[in-house]
């Protein structure tokens, strides 16, 4: 009997109709629920795309997938290469779905070096790097100041995306304008860092998105993720994050990259201010955090709905893929 249930289960989920899913957004984790208590990455968006939708269990995935009826997807995938790429394949990979013609938006918050960045900055991905693929040693093992980093051979398909410039500038130009949110405390803990950049307020920027399992930490090693984004031709290194460069592989193993967006909002500096060890920053005493990651979630929702709401507005345009940015 128990065997018939599940034959019947399992049919009627092939027959029905998949979801045709128009844009995908991808978050790495949540606080707590969904809606009515305090944000993490999704929260914002499931209360502006999903609060009445219906929970699509897909086995193999971290959390459910929710839905709208214009094709808007959502999940959160979990946190690190692994854990949000296996996610991200159960997900594209389940015949609940259509990602035939899909957009995504890699979804999350991250860390920004204080030279290029500050804390509530929202920024989209012109390259997505692997961190992590390459050899390295101690310093101490090499010669004084030099590098101690280089690319391992074999992995350059795996290490590297450029994402579709046209997408990319479409995103920028449908959320330049955004009133981005900033707090009190963002404020005053900017003014640690002498970097013009540190100091500045919030804003929208462009840069490369750097990809690692490790929570790397310190002018050390940001100097040394600005030298992997050089020495693989990329743009300067803005982000540090966790995700966006498994999850690009798995998306691009099935449907391409041309249809990908990464957007992060700065929630830490990747490095102590002068007057902090590394440990110091990365341990810091009560009351002497960065403050903003309410702000901060909140902007990146308010960055990335925009360019989400044109392409479903504009679904029989942007279907066939990213459209010439001359017919904005």
């Amino acid at each position: 009997m128990l065997a018939a249930i599940g034959l019947l289960s399992s049919v009627t989920m092939a027959s029905a109709e998949p979801v045709k899913v128009k844009v995908f957004i991808g978050t790495m984790f949540e606080i707590g629920q969904n809606t009515g208590d305090r944000a993490g990455e999704y929260q914002h968006w499931y209360e502006k795309y999903w609060k009445d939708a219906k929970s699509i269990e897909v086995p193999g995935a971290l959390k459910p997938v929710h839905c709208n009826q214009d094709g808007v997807c959502g999940s959160v995938l979990g946190m690190g290469k692994v854990n949000s790429s296996s996610s991200m394949q159960a997900i594209l990979l389940n015949p609940q779905f259509d990602f035939s013609q899909a957009y995504y938006v890699l979804s999350g918050v991250a860390g920004t070096p204080p030279s290029r960045g500050t804390i509530t900055d929202v920024s989209w991905a012109t390259w997505l790097v692997d961190y992590d693929l390459g050899h390295r040693w101690a310093p101490e093992e090499g010669e004084p100041g030099a590098p101690v980093f280089i690319p391992r051979k074999g992995y350059e398909a795996y290490r590297l995306f450029h994402l579709n410039p046209t997408l990319v500038g479409w995103a920028v130009d449908l959320s330049k304008d955004v009133a981005l949110q900033d707090s009190d405390s963002a404020r005053v803990y900017r003014m640690r860092y002498p970097d013009a950049a540190a100091q500045a307020a919030p804003s929208v920027k462009t840069g490369t998105h750097m990809t690692g399992d490790t929570f790397f930490h310190g002018p050390g090693l940001s100097k040394e993720a600005q030298h992997i984004a050089k020495l693989y031709g990329a743009d300067d290194y803005l982000i540090t994050e966790m995700e966006a460069a498994a999850l690009a592989l798995v998306i691009n193993r099935q449907h391409g990259t041309d249809r990908i967006l990464s957007l992060r909002g700065a929630v830490n500096f990747d490095q102590g201010n002068p007057n902090e060890t590394t440990q110091q920053h990365l341990d810091p005493a009560p009351g002497q955090t960065a403050g903003g990651f309410a702000e901060t979630v909140s902007n990146i929702t308010l960055v990335g709905a925009p360019v989400v709401d044109r392409i479903v507005k504009d679904w029989s345009v942007w279907q066939a893929g990213v459209p010439d940015r001359k017919a904005r």
